[in-house]
């Protein structure tokens, strides 16, 4: 029973979710929750994963969640607290960095991103960094746009539009184009096109402004260099850094 003035407790890592995770992200957050507990830190004992985002993150009872860069910059900012950024160890990136693979169908003949400038651009949300910024701001560089677009509303669903020809060309997370690479059989009909630069900071994971951000930090370190390396390598997970607050602020939003 909830007593007065006691406030909810959530947490969620909803961020690279899908089915063949489940098990990996549920033990990372139960070593987690224990890191925190041995702290004096409260934790609920399970992921709100199908919590609304962000709501969620500026719930006053927030422990732990993973936000996406874009909605950091734009309203999270000063409304919580970086914990850290995850590592997952991507190449030509530095460490808790990452790039959106521009991805295509295997098939389509045109070879360059102008070839595409014309083409439907599916994206999984207008509050993504890797779905909607990076891509706009790459394409933006080189005189591309991108006028007809579609919304997607997952990454996963972009991708699974382009292969089957209801768009033509998607930006991808990193991380979550290696599991889609790893997963889904449809991602045999995509390629690769080109990737975005430079790399930005990694989604980070956040905290209410109640907690010790310290503690929180040093739960989830811990907890990371804890989990069974097949759960580890099964997320590309490799570690936790810190990046500071202004590499995420000055990131530019498309114009």
């Amino acid at each position: 029973m909830i007593t007065a003035g006691e406030i909810p407790m959530i947490a969620s890592l909803p961020m690279y979710a899908r089915p063949e995770l489940n098990d990996a992200i549920a033990y990372l957050w139960d070593l987690i929750r224990k890191n925190l507990n041995d702290k004096g830190i409260k934790a609920p004992e399970t992921l709100s994963q199908d919590a609304e985002g962000l709501s969620s993150w500026l719930d006053p009872g927030l422990v732990l969640s993973q936000t996406c860069g874009m909605p950091y910059r734009n309203v999270l900012h000063g409304k919580v607290q970086l914990v850290g950024t995850p590592d997952y160890g991507l190449p030509d990136c530095p460490p808790g960095h990452y790039f959106s693979a521009i991805v295509v169908r295997k098939n389509d003949p045109r070879q360059t991103l102008k070839d595409y400038a014309e083409a439907t651009f599916a994206y999984n949300m207008e509050s993504s960094q890797s779905g909607f910024a990076a891509p706009l701001n790459y394409a933006a560089d080189r005189g591309v746009s991108f006028t007809n677009r579609v919304e997607s509303h997952g990454h996963v669903k972009s991708a699974n539009m382009v292969a089957n020809g209801q768009a033509d060309i998607a930006a991808i997370d990193a991380v979550t184009w290696m599991l889609i690479e790893r997963h889904d059989a449809f991602s045999s009909k995509l390629r690769v096109l080109e990737r975005t630069t430079p790399s930005t900071p990694v989604l980070p994971l956040i905290t209410s402004l109640t907690l010790d951000v310290d503690q929180v930090y040093d739960a989830v370190n811990q907890a990371i260099q804890d989990l069974p390396q097949d759960m580890r390598d099964a997320m590309f997970l490799k570690g936790i850094v810190k990046i500071p607050a202004s590499d995420y602020l000055k990131i530019p939003n498309p114009k």
